[in-house]
């Protein structure tokens, strides 16, 4: 999936259209995808800053419906010798030409080249993308949404169509081998931060039930990101309660590296 976000004529500004390849929801009701504007978020300061992102937390305020022309404003209170902090302020144009916040971001950013690299998160044993089963789609969507941009497979849990045919996870976790459909979309942190985004798909399955959620907020951190065919997501579901879940997700390369962690938290919505 590529984010189209371009400069725009103010300086530290940027901007993206939401097109129906970013959203999701029912074909009425299409909405852009919440990884799609953290992605977005990092897209801009990045090129602004130069620098990678190391940290990322995006607050979710309100929805961008397919159309709407959005202005990234990236600011840059702190600018070191190594790392730079940073806030991304997507707004929307409404229609009477008023702004509306939609997003805002907080990023780290930066790179110590010649630091050591450890890891102690390790994958879990999953069978390989090629001996999972694709992840079946059961509700009604648009057929050029974002879900058509993504190969998932299923290697452990119960996904998509399948939520709700068993009981509730004894331990909340449920795992997903991910890549873009399309082989020319490179596995960067843009695609990783879209594929954290799919923490709420473990909510049914944590529960045992057709269940899914909104996003209140999604925050991503990057380590060794590496080349890979295929990511397997790992992710965790650790409570649901008053109508809230909040879990974690690991992003792990087919050979084993940790890329991203990311957490959320979220409204449940159970379906009937």
């Amino acid at each position: 999936m590529i984010i189209p976000v371009q400069p725009a004529a103010a300086p530290g500004h940027y901007r993206l259209t939401v097109e129906k390849h970013l959203c999701v929801g029912p074909p009425d009701r299409l909405f852009m995808f919440g990884g799609v504007g953290l992605a977005s978020a990092l897209a801009a300061v990045e090129a602004h800053t130069g620098r990678p992102t190391i940290w990322a937390a995006a607050q979710y305020l309100s929805y961008a419906r397919p159309g709407t022309p959005l202005d990234l404003e990236v600011i840059v209170p702190v600018a070191g010798k190594y790392n730079s902090q940073a806030r991304v302020i997507t707004r929307a144009k409404n229609p009477d030409g008023s702004d509306q916040e939609i997003i805002t971001v907080n990023v780290a950013l930066g790179s110590r080249p010649d630091s050591p690299h450890h890891q102690w998160a390790a994958m879990p044993d999953v069978p390989p993308p090629e001996d999972c089963r694709e992840m079946p789609i059961r509700w009604q969507r648009d057929p050029d949404d974002m879900n058509s941009q993504w190969d998932r497979r299923i290697a452990h849990g119960n996904f998509g169509a399948e939520r709700g045919t068993a009981p509730p996870s004894a331990d909340g976790v449920g795992r997903l081998w991910v890549r873009p459909r399309d082989p020319a979309t490179p596995i960067d942190r843009l695609a990783l931060a879209v594929m954290a985004d799919f923490l709420p798909s473990g909510v049914g399955n944590a529960m045992g039930a057709n269940a899914g959620g909104n996003s209140l907020d999604n925050t991503i951190r990057f380590m060794n990101v590496v080349p890979t065919d295929w990511v397997l997501a790992d992710i965790r579901i650790h409570a649901v309660h008053a109508g809230f879940a909040h879990g974690r997700l690991h992003l792990f390369a087919r050979d084993g590296t940790l890329m991203a962690t990311a957490s959320q938290s979220l409204i449940v919505r159970i379906h009937s």
